[in-house]
């Protein structure tokens, strides 16, 4: 016996659902179909000379930078380093649109974005040198350790900021993270929960075009990572990376809008990774050099000093000051790392907890007698 055969069938039809429609328009939140230019266009003619000036010179002492520490890994002074050259107008961008009250959560290539916001540039490479812990302090600089776990400094900078809007306090954190990383669950996670509290938190994905040997093609089929935001309703934006006014314009009006309740956005840089993932990585393997040649040609450094020489902001004279001034911060950086650095073994047992465990008690016990004996042995 069918339903229209029961006694009453007739008379049963099921309810239509209620009126359904999007809680947002999702027509806001989506991003450009290409990515943001400033460079090149009547929008660069409004920008502030000094800004760009500005802009220009932490790009050179940047590279300088990048090309410095990859020297030192050579040497055997680092143990590891994650070059970001290529990047540098996504990582000076980030550093110069924070306040000095706000956080930034960098990822483990973003030593460039931790120094152009005037942490040491020594002490920046201690954890890559293997030395002691973070080798900063987070609370005095107003920046995260270092992350080498993918994207687990995400949910940290949503804690942060969510708790700074609980406490009042005026706060935006700005969490860097790259293409590889949005493959991780924390990634999906903190962008949820920024939403769902609406968090003064800015992300910012250098997509660089490979997770180590990984291009993104094989990580994500959405049409830009940009465009994962709308899933979480905030809204994304899509910068050319290489665009340093580009890439702090757009960082600048996410961080005001988070600073004035607007909540969190995800903003997607293009560029790319012209060095090795690290010192220990052969990229020939899985790229072209005509590739690389081709985004030599759209160099963040150069496209700045083309648009800075054409107005008439930057000269010869100027071009080599601002060379000398990074090779300068070069050397001091040499002569401070080739130093040998005087290191305490009883360190390992400090700052793993605020009261020592019985097993790390007795394993420092046991040290502390092995370095005594060999002292008493010389």
């Amino acid at each position: 016996m069918t339903v229209q055969e029961l006694p009453g069938a007739a008379a049963y039809r099921p309810a239509p659902p209620p009126a359904w429609k999007p809680r947002t328009d999702p027509a806001p939140l989506l991003p450009d179909a290409e990515p943001y230019r400033v460079l090149g266009t009547d929008t660069a003619a409004g920008l502030s000379p000094e800004l760009l000036r500005r802009l220009y010179d932490e790009l050179v002492r940047g590279r300088r930078y990048n090309a410095q520490a990859t020297a030192l890994t050579k040497q055997g002074r680092l143990a590891v380093y994650p070059s970001s050259t290529g990047q540098e107008a996504c990582e000076v961008a980030a550093a110069l649109v924070l306040e000095e009250r706000d956080w930034l959560f960098p990822s483990y290539r973003d030593t460039l974005a931790c120094v152009a916001r005037g942490l040491d540039p020594a002490e920046a490479l201690t954890l890559l040198r293997g030395d002691w812990h973070t080798g900063y302090d987070p609370r005095e600089h107003r920046i995260a350790p270092l992350s080498t776990p993918l994207a687990t400094q995400l949910p940290h900078a949503v804690g942060l900021a969510h708790a700074a809007r609980l406490k009042g306090d005026d706060v935006v954190a700005l969490a860097l993270v790259g293409d590889g990383g949005t493959s991780e669950g924390d990634f999906h996670e903190a962008l949820n929960f920024a939403a769902v509290w609406q968090a003064p938190v800015v992300f910012l994905v250098q997509n660089n075009g490979f997770a180590i040997s990984v291009p993104l093609a094989k990580q994500t089929a959405a049409p830009s990572l940009a465009h994962k935001a709308v899933g979480y309703g905030m809204p994304g934006r899509l910068v050319d990376g290489n665009d340093a006014p580009a890439v702090h314009q757009v960082l600048s009006e996410a961080v005001a809008r988070a600073r004035r309740g607007g909540g969190p956005t995800l903003v997607e840089a293009v560029t790319y990774r012209i060095d090795a993932h690290t010192n220990a990585d052969d990229a020939t393997r899985y790229r072209g050099d005509g590739e690389v040649a081709a985004w030599r040609e759209h160099d963040p450094v150069k496209l700045l000093e083309r648009e800075l020489t054409a107005r008439g902001l930057l000269d010869e004279d100027g071009v080599r000051r601002t060379a000398e001034d990074a090779e300068a911060m070069a050397a001091r950086l040499r002569e401070r790392m080739n130093a040998d650095p005087v290191l305490d073994p009883m360190e390992l047992f400090r700052h793993v907890y605020a009261e020592p465990t019985p097993q790390l008690l007795e394993q420092a016990a046991q040290l502390r007698a092995e370095l005594d004996a060999e002292e008493e042995s010389r």
